[in-house]
């Protein structure tokens, strides 16, 4: 076994490549900026073999010598048909077409895509999604996709926590531009600390990721690729102030400081320095907080050799206040006098990405990617005191190439990670001091087929040897078949494997007054072993004309089911009790989607969700908490024709309903600290107007939770904070009501 695992990840080294041609594909403009047009239909003339560019306005397609016709095509620009007769890397500019009908299209570009002919499952969502709705960072990204839930963690520390096939955020790699980042120490927060104006799109994959991303992906992967500096504009600034006084300032400043290096500077501060308790408990609906994040971003571009890098230097502060109305952390802190909470977080990475494609046999590339972070939490919940030092660092190697030609395309590379937490605790029955350090080399392969036709394969393998984990295997396999037009069944299967990160992963457990057990004690983390699971997935997706309006409708249905998992019990109001599952734990996760352009401007998008979530608990097989089994989501968004002067209006609202959701045991409480086994319904409506003036300047106003719909009592026992029965995690829907925002968006193009 072990040498057919070293042949298959040395076969692409023993493997010559050929007739492949790829190139890039730019807008024409007088500004002579090197604009790359995505989305652009690249095709061999008189044939179906064609591809799609990515983007960066980059693709790749099959060549022989019959091969001499490529037509490259782009709506709203003049269709160039190019003669092709050596085999060497192509750059054209294609001319914006002097039809302005055809102009104005050029701006119904769909805001959220799914790919026909990937053999993953991943939809991309472009920055137009992202401004629907004011998201201020990635954890407010998600508002108007329906295969993300997003709820808050718990009713003090206003963290938004999402979900995606009925787990949570630790069971989703999160990347930035392919590099792990929300993980360990970050797990709680992460998403919160990228601004959602550094976003240039995410790539949201459901089921088995690739291996190339690493082991530790189970239920799917969230992608974030950020602004670059010679695509980004070179002033931009938003500026959002809402009802509650939360105030946010962006500002991106992009210079060229030669032929092949450009800068730019992205600022993001946040406030909110105002009290509110709506519902009169006596506890913040949302806490107090100030955030200052700063990112240096360099990108070098030499396409005569090939090079393409980025290197990113960021700092972070963030300082968050919750608890009690008239707590006062001067004079309050870890005293009885009033409950309170102080989570204060210094973080800054470093990351570089080179990538290389052999100018002479373009087909062949290798990319490198590094990154390494320090994060340092100080906070206290109550008088459970938590403090948590990560230093991580990461490092991938990836060679590109093909095997006979492009339909059979290979990647193959080696990765590595390195992890030192130091964890400080002053709480009841827990070890004060939790210190590890966790490291892992690895090997991966995967291969593709891509007939651009009826089949698109990917199979991939990698071994990883964990000082702590021990060696081990993780597949992944995706299929995609075309029996017909505007189709695409896909099939998955994968395996997971992680290591759970108790106290970072549920910080909301401090906010309690129940006793923290950890019940296991023979694994080699936290005395618990580690966490494995296979999910498997099928999906199929169709396109469509309905009145003569484009459609497509997506039905999906997932299942994870874990070999090994850490189970989280809150089964006992008492306690909070951490340990290997013993039995059975799975999550179905069953989706229908449908698109529907109802008009011209006016985008319909309607979906359904059904989760059958249970874990074998110590007291038996009960139903995950705080997951609805049925959730009814709807986004309309319109939009008025552009003018010629560059004004439109542009209209957005997103309605949520999610179905009953079960609340852990509560039933040996006394009555006036019980809650009953279900929540009720809940229903939420969102909804944005923004007036774009020029292609400089537009002004949005919206908002969240219009219909004004609010959890009682979100805090149980919020009169005896310090009492047996006080407990923040019971948060099933809003809790500070409805609230509204306006801002403005300023750039310099």
């Amino acid at each position: 076994m072990k040498h057919l695992i070293y042949l298959l990840l040395l076969w692409p080294m023993l493997n010559g490549a050929q007739d492949k041609i790829s190139g890039t594909i730019f807008e024409a403009n007088n500004n002579n900026q090197n604009l790359p047009l995505a989305g652009a239909n690249v095709y061999w003339l008189n044939t179906e073999i064609g591809a799609v560019t990515n983007l960066d306005g980059e693709f790749n397609l099959p060549y022989n010598t019959n091969y001499k016709k490529l037509v490259v095509s782009y709506v709203g620009f003049k269709t160039d048909t190019l003669t092709i007769n050596e085999l060497k890397p192509i750059k054209h500019w294609l001319q914006p077409s002097d039809n302005l009908d055809e102009v104005t299209v050029t701006s119904r570009k769909r805001a959220t895509a799914k790919s026909f002919l990937s053999a993953t499952n991943v939809m991309t969502v472009s920055s137009d999604e992202l401004l629907k709705a004011a998201c201020c960072n990635l954890s407010e990204s998600f508002e108007t996709n329906p295969s993300i839930d997003v709820n808050f963690a718990d009713a003090v520390s206003g963290t938004r926590q999402i979900k995606m096939l009925g787990l949570t955020s630790p069971y989703i790699l999160i990347a930035t531009e392919n590099i792990p980042t929300v993980r360990g120490a970050s797990q709680a927060f992460g998403l919160s600390f990228i601004p959602g104006t550094w976003v240039e799109s995410i790539q949201i994959t459901k089921g088995a990721g690739s291996v190339v991303n690493g082991f530790e992906s189970i239920a799917g992967q969230i992608n974030a690729e950020l602004v670059k500096p010679t695509t980004d504009n070179k002033f931009f600034v938003n500026f959002y102030g809402a009802s509650s006084e939360r105030m946010e300032l962006n500002t991106h400043f992009n210079t060229n400081v030669s032929e092949k290096w450009s800068t730019g500077l992205y600022l993001h501060g946040n406030t909110h320095n105002q009290k509110h308790d709506v519902n009169n408990d006596g506890f913040l609906d949302m806490p107090l907080y100030n955030q200052i994040n700063i990112m240096n971003r360099w990108q070098y571009t030499n396409p005569q050799k090939g090079l393409v890098s980025f290197i990113n230097l960021k700092f972070l502060n963030d300082e968050k206040q919750a608890g009690q109305v008239d707590f006062n952390p001067d004079t309050d802190k870890l005293t009885t006098n009033y409950w309170g909470s102080e989570i204060d977080t210094k973080r800054y990475e470093i990351s570089a990405k080179l990538g290389y494609v052999n100018p002479q046999i373009p087909w062949q590339s290798v990319g490198v990617q590094t990154a390494f972070s320090g994060h340092k939490q100080e906070s206290y919940y109550g008088l459970n005191v938590y403090e948590i030092n990560h230093n991580s660092l990461y490092a991938n190697v990836i060679y590109n190439s093909i095997i006979s030609d492009s339909r059979h395309k290979i990647k193959t590379g080696l990765s590595y990670t390195y992890d030192h937490y130091d964890e400080v605790l002053d709480v009841d029955n827990l070890n004060p001091n939790y210190e590890r350090t966790e490291n892992s080399v690895g090997a991966f392969f995967e291969y593709n087929f891509d007939n651009l036709e009826k089949l698109n394969l990917t199979a991939g393998l990698r071994v990883d040897h964990h000082n702590l984990l021990g060696t081990f295997i993780t597949p992944r396999f995706h299929a995609r078949y075309t029996p017909w037009g505007k189709s695409a069944f896909r099939a998955s299967f994968g395996r997971g494997k992680r290591s759970a990160n108790i106290f970072a992963e549920n910080q909301s457990v401090f906010a309690t007054s129940r006793s923290i057990n950890v019940l296991n004690n023979s694994g080699e983390i936290y005395g618990l072993d580690p966490e494995i699971a296979w999910n498997y997935g099928l999906s199929y997706l169709q396109g469509f004309n309905l009145f003569g309006r484009k459609a497509d409708v997506t039905l999906d249905f997932y299942r994870t089911d874990f070999k090994n998992q850490v189970v989280v019990d809150y089964e006992n109001p008492q306690e909070i009790n951490f340990y290997n599952l013993d039995g059975e734990s799975y999550a179905n996760s069953f989706q229908v989607e449908m698109n529907y352009n109802v008009f011209k401007g006016f985008d319909l998008r309607t979906a359904y969700k059904f989760y059958d979530v249970k874990t074998d608990y110590s007291s038996g097989k009960l139903e995950k908490p705080l997951t609805p089994k049925h959730r009814v989501f709807a986004n309309a968004s319109y939009s008025t024709a552009l003018k010629d002067d560059g004004k439109q209006w542009k209209f957005d609202a997103t309605y949520n309903w999610l179905g009953t959701q079960r609340f852990s045991s509560t039933v040996i409480n006394p009555t006036a600290f019980q809650l009953g086994d279900r929540t009720p319904t809940v229903a939420t409506l969102n909804a944005q107007i923004t007036r774009v003036f020029s292609p400089k300047f537009e002004v949005y106003l919206g908002g969240e939770n219009i219909t004004n719909v609010r959890q009682d009592n979100p805090v149980l026992s919020a009169d005896d904070p310090f009492g047996s029965y006080f407990d923040t995690t019971f948060v099933y829907g809003p809790i500070f009501g409805s609230m509204y925002y306006a801002g403005l968006r300023f750039k310099v193009l």
